[in-house]
């Protein structure tokens, strides 16, 4: 299982999460976040924003899964064609345990009891 963290444009959150349901996988879990890219923040007139609000998205997938669902946030997430700074950063990372709190149930992989 993997975890995969996408920090995106807030205008860019719904559509990307409607595009992740459509595609078969609506657990997701979002919150709000802020920071700073290789940009360093945004310079208006005299002044810097150096802390740019973002959306993190957040889904647990089994690991044959992995490329469809960040193509499927990179489809969704890019600006443009060629993309632009600030469209943000996917992040994959191992999943070792999962576990259902209602039920106490480990999981050993997604959706499937150990």
């Amino acid at each position: 299982m993997l975890m995969i963290r996408a920090i995106v444009r807030p205008e860019k959150t719904d559509a990307v999460l409607a595009a992740l349901m459509d595609a078969g996988f609506p657990a997701v879990t979002k919150y709000s976040v802020a920071g700073r890219g290789k940009q360093r923040g945004i310079k208006i007139g005299d002044v810097t924003y150096d802390e740019i609000p973002k959306m993190m998205l957040m889904s647990v997938v089994r690991d044959e899964d992995k490329d469809f669902v960040i193509q499927t946030i990179m489809d969704t997430a890019r600006t443009s064609e060629k993309g632009a700074f600030g469209d943000g950063k996917i992040f994959v990372s191992e999943v070792e345990e999962v576990y259902t709190i209602s039920s106490g149930v480990k999981e050993g992989a997604v959706g499937e009891a150990a």
